[in-house]
């Protein structure tokens, strides 16, 4: 591996990084559009929509705290050697494997919470005929929430395949 495909790797990783952060903030906006929605949808269930929505919504945005603090790193410095390039790879490689197993519990829990939340307001005003309109709606999110486990079990192994490679590298370059 050279030191041109370091610095390719480098940013590549990098700028996945800054998507992943800022793909972070989408859980509060959903969120925040699911409880206007609710609210405005099923005024009899106004108190107990809004307690479970506000906790959902306060879990997710204190979610963007912890997912990401001591998280922003810079970019690779130009003059890096060999070594240091790999060092770097391998610190992208592992904020970006602690950023998707922090993420189910900041980021898509609390939706995960929003959507069950929304289902049940939906059955239990299923005898206004609104049940069988969310049918699929209710399709989307279980389709969603598969594809979303799947793509992110997807990355994770492919981040740790990296990860693994690098650390080959490093200690066949070590030797």
């Amino acid at each position: 591996m050279s030191l041109i495909l370091i610095r390719q790797k480098a940013r590549k990783l990098h700028a996945m990084t800054r998507r992943q952060r800022l793909g972070s903030l989408t859980a509060p906006v959903v969120l925040a559009f699911f409880y206007v929605f609710s609210i405005k949808q099923f005024p009899h269930l106004r108190e107990m929509l809004h307690a479970l929505f506000a906790f959902a919504l306060a879990w997710s945005i204190a979610g963007l705290y912890f997912l990401n603090r001591r998280a922003w790193s810079g970019e690779m410095p130009a003059d890096a050697g060999f070594s240091t390039g790999l060092e770097f790879c391998r610190r992208e490689i592992e904020r970006l494997l602690d950023h998707f197993r922090r993420v189910l519990l900041w980021s898509f829990a609390p939706l995960l919470l929003a959507i069950v939340t929304l289902v049940m307001a939906l059955a239990i005003a299923a005898g206004s005929g609104l049940f069988p309109k969310a049918i699929p709606f209710m399709t989307l999110a279980v389709v969603w929430l598969a594809a979303y486990l799947c793509i992110r079990a997807r990355q994770q192994r492919e981040l740790q395949r990296e990860l693994d490679e690098l650390r080959e590298t490093e200690s066949d370059n070590g030797r």
